[in-house]
């Protein structure tokens, strides 16, 4: 069986790896000159930064993943379980770390905030653990069951998760201290969502951290690398400046994809790339028709105005990860909405090693590049936040550098926004109206994050090998 696998980011990778492994003839194709898609580093002055992901997590997922296509994960990467899952800081001067560790985060919360808060975080992490225990298994990990699908699954426990709750409303119920109501909503983003409209069972994101938070020796990069090399070794191969521009159909079926004048044979095809791209004809009129219909009512993910820096910190001891945060949460997602880059934005920062640092802060995704004056925004909520940034080099990335990355997304990186319940069962699975045609990356279902579109390039190549 021949498979061409558009897009050389994790699901494609993932997808490439198991269907190789079970003896298709794979060939992955990617306009880029790398693997990794949103997984790249970048070079900045004389170091390389990891410019993506910065999160390892859910290793059991990679674990699987290794195991099915005949390797081990610990013999190819080497991992470093952090001790401090994040470090926050306030302009009030207040800083908190969250570990990797329930009563000692119990301690440290009571510490920060009070006894009630920390009752309120036990209660919290009971809660994150149910909605994760209860949907890795009934959703996480199997083909997009919807929402019917959902509640045949998972049965009575479902009510008991809040599937129609806020994530920002329903912790209210757990911390009445605004920071921590703050630090906790942040997880919505991690979907490029807002808090504010995005649904509780996002919750869950906090367990998964507790199951621990790794940084790759190396860095974040390797994992593209090993993906890519472990493929090539069971016959994958890997074609990169290749922009698929079109999908053939014979007899109501795939049959072909078209990069610049080639045409590759294919009996199925595995597409890694934004649905949006997809949705808007990129891949030509019967992709395009094949999706029809599934991004109805699809509200754009976030964007993000990133910096590579080579440089070093001060005033602030840096963990692994860190989130510094202004006073008005609430404002800068309604800036955000109105299609600003806010005033006063939240900023996480990666110090990965001494020298290097990444550095993030939410934009709308509306593919306009950012005025240079963002650099100054973010430089001075760090310092009132206590971190004083001197950039020696920097390399930047916005909305503007996204779209041309990411054609026709305007930026978003996580693919439709978790605006309310519906959009956690809005996103596809891997099957599409076209017949050998799939679906993989983080913008279908599991959704976004480097375990969840690895996921999401098991499923596809699982459905593909069902399919034949």
């Amino acid at each position: 069986m021949r498979v061409a696998v558009v897009g050389a980011g994790i699901g494609g990778l993932v997808a490439a790896l198991l269907l190789a492994q079970a003896g298709a003839d794979v060939t992955v194709l990617e306009a880029g000159a790398r693997p990794g898609g949103k997984l790249h580093e970048v070079a900045v002055g004389g170091a390389r930064i990891d410019a993506g992901p910065t999160v390892f997590t859910m290793r059991p997922v990679f674990e699987a993943i290794f195991a099915a296509a005949g390797a081990r994960l610990e013999d190819h990467l080497r991992l470093e379980r952090l001790d401090v899952l994040a470090r926050h800081g306030w302009e009030d001067g207040s800083r908190l770390d969250l570990f990797a560790d329930g009563p000692r985060n119990i301690a440290e919360i009571g510490r920060f905030a009070g006894p009630r808060a920390a009752l309120g975080y036990a209660d919290f992490a009971k809660r994150a653990r149910e909605i994760y225990e209860l949907l890795d298994g009934s959703f996480m990990q199997v083909p997009q069951p919807g929402l019917l699908g959902l509640v045949k699954n998972a049965g009575p426990r479902l009510a008991k998760i809040s599937p129609f709750a806020t994530l920002w409303d329903e912790l209210g119920t757990y911390f009445a201290d605004p920071r921590l109501r703050q630090l906790f909503g942040r997880y919505a983003t991690y979907c490029g969502s807002s808090p504010f409209e995005a649904p509780a069972t996002l919750m869950l994101i906090a367990h998964a951290e507790l199951l621990g938070v790794w940084r790759i020796e190396g860095g974040m990069y390797r994992l593209a690398a090993v993906l890519e090399a472990l493929a090539q070794a069971r016959g994958a191969k890997f074609r990169y400046g290749a922009r698929v521009a079109d999908v053939g159909v014979k007899s109501g079926r795939v049959e072909s994809v078209r990069a610049g004048e080639e045409v590759f044979p294919a009996d199925a095809v595995v597409v890694n790339a934004d649905l949006a791209s997809v949705d808007a004809g990129l891949l030509g009129p019967a992709a395009k028709q094949a999706v029809a219909g599934m991004m109805r009512g699809a509200k754009r993910s976030l964007s993000a105005v990133t910096w590579a820096i080579e440089g070093r910190g001060s005033g602030f001891e840096l963990a692994h990860h860190n989130v510094f945060f202004a006073k008005n949460y609430q404002a800068e997602f309604a800036a955000i909405s109105a299609g600003r880059v806010p005033e006063a934005p939240t900023v996480y920062v990666c110090a990965p090693e001494d020298g290097k640092l990444f550095c993030l802060i939410n934009a709308p995704a509306d593919g306009r590049a950012v005025a240079e004056d963002a650099l100054g925004r973010m430089l001075a909520q760090l310092r009132k936040c206590g971190l004083e940034v001197r950039p020696e080099a920097a390399v930047r990335c916005d909305p503007a550098g996204w779209e041309q990355k990411f054609p026709a997304t305007g930026g978003a990186l996580y693919g439709r926004a978790l605006a309310g319940w519906r959009d956690s069962f809005a996103r596809p699975g891997a099957r599409t109206k076209l017949p050998g045609l799939y679906l993989a990356g983080g913008s279908v279902h599991p959704g976004p994050g480097l375990p969840m579109a690895a996921m999401s390039g098991r499923i596809a190549a699982q459905c593909v090998l069902t399919r034949r």
